[in-house]
């Protein structure tokens, strides 16, 4: 049986899946850490989780992020977030610009190589793996 919950995936199927497949994949990993990190800090109602984790999924929040993040990213992670910033994305939210919206699709599609290569678990950098 295969253990979707510790899936690691070798590059090359890495690189066969699109990076807007990947970036999927990238949200609901970052929904997940952000929900997690919300309950572990005492956010207990239903209405405040729900109002938190929506400014902090949001476009705008993960392109602020990625800003950040940007510089402390190796060659090799830095070109993932290339790939992620360039993927031909058709529809954009309201509330985001393009630009936001191309940021946060790079961050997101880091967290979808860093989680696959097994890191995540407190590693300062997802290349290795």
């Amino acid at each position: 049986m295969t253990d979707y919950f510790a899936v690691q995936l070798p590059p090359e199927q890495i690189r066969s899946i699109s990076s807007i497949g990947l970036a999927h994949i990238g949200d609901a990993v970052y929904e997940l850490l952000v929900r997690t990190w919300l309950c572990a800090g005492g956010k207990a109602t239903g209405k405040g989780l729900h109002r938190a984790a929506v400014a902090l999924v949001c476009a705008p929040r993960q392109a602020e992020l990625a800003e950040k993040i940007l510089p402390l990213l190796t060659q090799e992670e830095q070109d993932v977030f290339r790939r992620g910033r360039n993927a031909n994305v058709h529809s954009i939210p309201a509330h985001a610009s393009r630009a936001q919206y191309q940021q946060a699709t790079a961050l997101r599609l880091c967290w979808t190589i860093c989680i696959s290569r097994g890191g995540g678990t407190g590693s300062t950098s997802c290349s290795a793996g």
